[in-house]
């Protein structure tokens, strides 16, 4: 099977998502619950180029993961629902 990536890229790929992270963490302020968020996606997305970086590396650092990228997730999920279902009680009632 041919890898799909090469570790420069993912190399490049982490800094992007560590910018990414840093400008969430650092104007936490302006938006806490989108900040959060992105910080929290961030965080998963980096999680998955590190453990795809170790594999390629042949070396295995990162002990569980799975339970990291999980916690992160949801947090951010929950976040997103819950905007959700604000927008939905924002959109005026229909009267005919």
């Amino acid at each position: 099977m041919t890898e799909q990536f090469d570790l420069e890229t993912l190399k490049h790929i982490r800094n992007k998502l560590d910018y990414i992270y840093y400008i969430a963490k650092s104007n936490y302020n302006d938006n806490p619950e989108l900040m959060d968020t992105i910080e929290n996606l961030a965080q998963v997305s980096n999680m998955f180029t590190n453990i795809k970086i170790q594999e390629l590396s042949k070396q295995v650092e990162i002990t569980s993961p799975q339970g990291y990228i999980l916690s992160k997730l949801s947090n951010s999920y929950s976040r997103m629902k819950a905007y959700e279902k604000q927008k939905e009680t924002d959109f005026p009632t229909w009267k005919l």
